[in-house]
């Protein structure tokens, strides 16, 4: 790729990155439901997940999926209804007793729900697929290899704006930690912003070939 294709690229990437949508919000409700240690965890687990996409759009999976409506519906059921699960979980521990300083210890488990959520988000597979080929120059050497590279630049500079946001979001969560009614009810609300983006997702559309 010549010089000027990837400025292009780049810029564009990364314009997208810092666009909000739904891996923003969700890595900032865990971040402000668990802190900045599940807030970066979720950041890089979302990331883990999008390499999936990247690796299996490279290979031509995910143009398979996407061409076939039942595989695309039940990639959209199963990550809806984690969304919704994780979601509605965040609210039912916050009505709990809650104790601020045992809510950071879930970084692991928030690290894993992230790669499930994204790898299970049809949109990320049919954003790839739209986006990255405009730049793939099939003279320029094997596609998908170009393909790969072009992915993991792309989530290189999503989990970068994840980090960013859920550092931001920790910020936010420590003015009010000394204050454990606001905190529950931020880690309420929260819990439906997660739920919220999984009742979105089950109206997803698969992209229609022109």
């Amino acid at each position: 790729m010549d010089l000027a294709t990837l400025a292009l690229f780049f810029a564009a990437a990364l314009a997208i990155a810092i666009s909000p949508g739904p891996g923003i919000f969700y890595v900032a409700a865990r971040t402000l439901a668990g802190g900045r240690g599940e807030g970066l965890a979720s950041s890089f687990g979302t990331g883990l997940g999008g390499l999936v996409h990247v690796a299996a759009g490279a290979v031509g999976v995910s143009a398979l999926m996407m061409a076939s409506a039942e595989a695309f519906t039940v990639l959209k059921l199963a990550g809806a209804l984690y969304l919704v699960w994780i979601g509605l979980k965040t609210i039912r521990e916050a009505r709990q007793t809650f104790e601020a300083k045992a809510v950071t210890t879930g970084a692991a488990r928030a690290f894993r729900e992230g790669i499930v959520v994204e790898a299970l988000n049809p949109k990320t597979a049919a954003f790839f697929l739209a986006f990255l080929p405009q730049f793939v120059d099939p003279s320029a050497g094997p596609v998908w290899l170009q393909f790969l590279v072009l992915g993991l630049i792309s989530v290189a500079l999503n989990t970068a704006v994840d980090v960013v946001v859920a550092l931001l979001a920790s910020r936010a969560r420590s003015i009010a930690i000394g204050r454990p009614t606001m905190l529950r009810r931020l880690s309420m609300a929260a819990g439906g912003l997660i739920a919220s983006l999984g009742l979105a997702l089950l109206f997803a559309r698969r992209p229609v070939s022109p």
